[in-house]
């Protein structure tokens, strides 16, 4: 018998401890596969986006500077990547469970996603451990999470805003943050990285497709959408870096 797809997403979701949220994640997309999932499923669930006791949530402002001539400052700004994929996981979890009457494709796609994220996750915490640092270690702010609460009305503004905007700017960031680590002489965590950047290019493109499949649906032009909703929701633009 079929389970609901949108409460196994819940659950995940609210999940605060971190091997916990990663076990319902991976089991997720097994039982996805399996085709154990009821995606028609109509029943209202409460999504509850569940997070560690650590790392503290500061304002981004009071996010140190990450030095990583010293390695302390590499753990900090390992950290910072670390964190940024505990939150892709939230991030795609909410994706596929806040909205529906979508194909089942978007399901299967942000489902996946989700997947990947806690393997970035896994690595990247492994490396960070290996430099005598640990998740929580250090403060981090929420800044992506944001944008996903300002957009939780709408999955074509999500969309637009969350993987095609903010995960783009931190594809942009990532090459400058392996360079800087190379010229430390940390090969081991600049290759790390090449996962996370490989798969990243996926995770925006996804977003993109979706967008314009929204924008289609509707009779919206993608463009002088994605510059309103710049507009509207006060969102960084790319371009303007």
């Amino acid at each position: 018998m079929s389970r609901s797809l949108f409460k196994s997403l819940a659950g995940a979701l609210a999940a605060s401890d971190i091997e916990q949220k990663i076990e319902l994640t991976t089991a997720i997309e097994t039982a996805w596969l399996g085709g154990e999932l009821d995606w028609h499923d109509e029943t209202p669930v409460a999504l509850i986006c569940g997070r560690p006791a650590k790392p503290e949530i500061v304002a981004p402002k009071l996010v140190l500077q990450r030095n990583p001539k010293t390695p302390e400052g590499r753990a900090r700004l390992l950290h910072a990547v670390v964190h940024i994929e505990f939150t892709a996981i939230n991030l795609a979890l909410d994706h596929a469970a806040r909205f529906r009457g979508l194909p089942s494709q978007y399901y299967a796609d942000w489902i996946g996603v989700a997947a990947e994220e806690a393997h970035h996750f896994k690595i990247l915490r492994e490396r960070l451990r290996s430099l005598g640092h640990d998740y929580g270690d250090f403060p981090a702010h929420a800044g992506l999470w944001k944008m996903a609460e300002k957009t939780s009305a709408d999955v074509l503004a999500r969309m637009a805003l969350v993987p095609r905007l903010l995960e783009a700017r931190g594809l942009d960031a990532t090459p400058p943050i392996q360079r800087k680590l190379e010229e430390c002489g940390d090969e081991a965590s600049a290759r790390v990285l090449d996962v996370i950047l490989r798969d990243e290019i996926g995770h925006v493109g996804l977003g993109d497709r979706w967008f314009r499949h929204l924008c289609d649906e509707r009779k919206l032009d993608p463009e002088s959408t994605y510059r309103h909703l710049l507009d509207e929701f006060k969102a960084p633009d790319r371009k303007r870096q």
